[in-house]
């Protein structure tokens, strides 16, 4: 029993000490940083912060990329962002957290794990219930949605093949709580083929370091025309 608890302990060891919670957290926004900026951003001497960043890489919370000279600092993957955003929920939103300058376009729109998350993907889910697109699932875990007829014709109009997306090996529709909103936005195979297509028509442009996502004029005309939500 002892060994089945051990890596859950030592993540919770490793993000649990003030200034690598600080460290994982200015992380979220996707963007890698050197050892010497991430210093200055928890507030403590370079030695000290390359010593945080060794013990949550051997917890595997953070990676590094050797580029040069340089060494770039990210988050481990999809599955720590999405476990810092449910953290970050439990802790009081975005208010309590303590990240970067780009603050405000990560809370507007931004992908969490692979479906929207944000201002934009908390009125995207807002819009799809509000028309009755999507319709609780009696049968399923809790903020579990399935199409309705008038949803179908929506996003297969949008070029969606449901049939396929159901086909997945994940759940079909569901809220994620969003850390920034303390609201949800959708997530599951569907979201994660919205944002997809998203992506495909130039509707949203990512940057390569970020998981900020920049909604193009493009992508307003459009999914205004097409979903009704003005952004």
């Amino acid at each position: 029993m002892e060994n089945r608890f051990k890596p859950v302990s030592d993540i919770a060891s490793a993000i649990g000490e003030p200034t690598r919670a600080r460290i994982v957290l200015c992380l979220m926004d996707g963007r890698a940083r050197t050892s010497t900026e991430l210093a200055v951003i928890a507030k403590v001497c370079p030695s000290t912060a390359s010593a945080h960043l060794h013990r949550l890489q051997g917890s595997g919370l953070v990676t590094v990329l050797q580029r040069g000279k340089h060494r770039y600092y990210s988050l481990g993957g999809s599955e720590v962002a999405a476990m810092l955003e449910q953290m970050s929920v439990l802790a009081g939103g975005a208010g309590k957290i303590s990240t970067t300058s780009a603050d405000d376009p990560l809370r507007a729109a931004r992908s969490c794990y692979d479906h929207f998350a944000g201002v934009v993907g908390v009125a995207l889910l807002d819009r799809f219930k509000e028309m009755q697109w999507l319709v609780d699932d009696a049968l399923g875990h809790d903020e579990d949605y399935q199409l309705s007829p008038e949803g179908i014709t929506v996003f297969q109009g949008l070029g969606i093949d449901i049939q396929a997306v159901r086909a997945r090996h994940r759940r079909f529709a569901r809220g994620c709580l969003d850390w920034s909103e303390r609201r949800f936005h959708l997530a599951g195979a569907l979201g994660a083929a919205l944002l997809c297509l998203a992506r495909k028509r130039k509707w949203v442009l990512q940057d390569l370091d970020s998981r900020i996502l920049h909604i193009t004029n493009l992508g307003r005309r459009e999914i205004l025309t097409q979903l009704g939500v003005r952004l």
